[in-house]
């Protein structure tokens, strides 16, 4: 019960990413980069003080795995901030949310795993949810819309750190493969700045503080606890936990911010994460 509580605080803690960027005024891509360079540089001592011999023993196609990994994760943080920019905090985490529907697709045509009748059907029930969400979206103009394309393809990008996470993660601790992994987002992002042309220093205070609170509640205190409670609990119940993030953060959105979901909204939303718990509950 005690591991259930904290990976359902665990859920709590990711609940708020979008909130706290919500109130951000820097660009998308800056906040995802301090929310990663904060996350590596609180885990550089621990990472330095237990894993120096586990770094030794790591190969070269590791270290470039974990590298690739970091690079889709900082794309999946780029995209998911913008989206919430554009679109509602409930369609934005619901639809980003649907990485496990590309984790099934890529597994099928690329990893040749096979999947039951039911779990295709619950893949096509969450495709059937995103159409609705998308469309009752299309009366709120262009920009929702293009708001939950970007969500879209945040899940697309953190279906590729998953799948390289469930891999790699066999033959390395927790700590050593997200350090590997925030640090080369930060890396990536910075490059991402540098191109753009955008500034990473010179905004308001509050949005180095949000950086820093993405950083330790939602990725070290959220995202981190659920590799955690995978020694203690099954699969299963991470992953149909992890489902109560876009509830949580919509009712969050309904108080901070008045974002009311509409009826047609409501029912996608529902659709998709009945098709996500579905899938969750065969496959695993």
């Amino acid at each position: 019960m005690k591991a259930k509580l904290i990976v359902l605080l665990g859920v709590l803690g990711v609940s708020f990413s979008a909130i706290f960027v919500k109130y951000t005024t820097a660009p998308a891509v800056v906040i995802a980069f301090y929310r990663m360079f904060f996350a590596a540089v609180i885990l550089l001592p621990v990472a330095w003080k237990t894993c120096r011999e586990e770094w030794n023993t790591l190969g070269k196609r590791t270290v470039l795995m974990c590298a690739a990994s970091g690079v889709f994760l900082a794309c999946h943080f780029s995209f998911y901030f913008q989206s919430i920019a554009y679109t509602s905090i409930a369609s934005s985490t619901v639809l980003v949310d649907t990485e496990v529907f590309f984790v099934a697709i890529v597994s099928i045509l690329f990893l040749k795993e096979k999947i039951s009748r039911l779990g295709a059907f619950s893949i096509l029930l969450t495709f059937a949810g995103s159409v609705v969400l998308a469309l009752s979206d299309r009366g709120a103009g262009s920009n929702a819309v293009y708001g939950d394309f970007l969500a879209v393809t945040g899940a697309f990008f953190v279906a590729l750190y998953t799948l390289i996470g469930r891999v790699e993660r066999r033959k390395m601790s927790t700590t050593l493969y997200t350090f590997l992994v925030y640090g080369t987002a930060a890396l990536t992002l910075a490059v991402f700045c540098a191109v753009m042309r955008i500034p990473v220093v010179g905004y308001e205070p509050k949005n180095y503080a949000l950086g820093l609170g993405l950083a330790l509640c939602c990725t070290l205190l959220g995202h981190s606890v659920f590799s955690w409670g995978l020694k203690y609990l099954p699969a299963t119940f991470i992953s149909t936990a992890k489902l109560g993030e876009p509830v949580f953060a919509t009712v969050l959105g309904i108080f901070l911010f008045g974002q009311i979901p509409a009826v047609q909204q409501v029912i996608g939303a529902v659709v998709i994460l009945a098709g996500l718990y579905l899938y969750t509950a065969v496959q695993e």
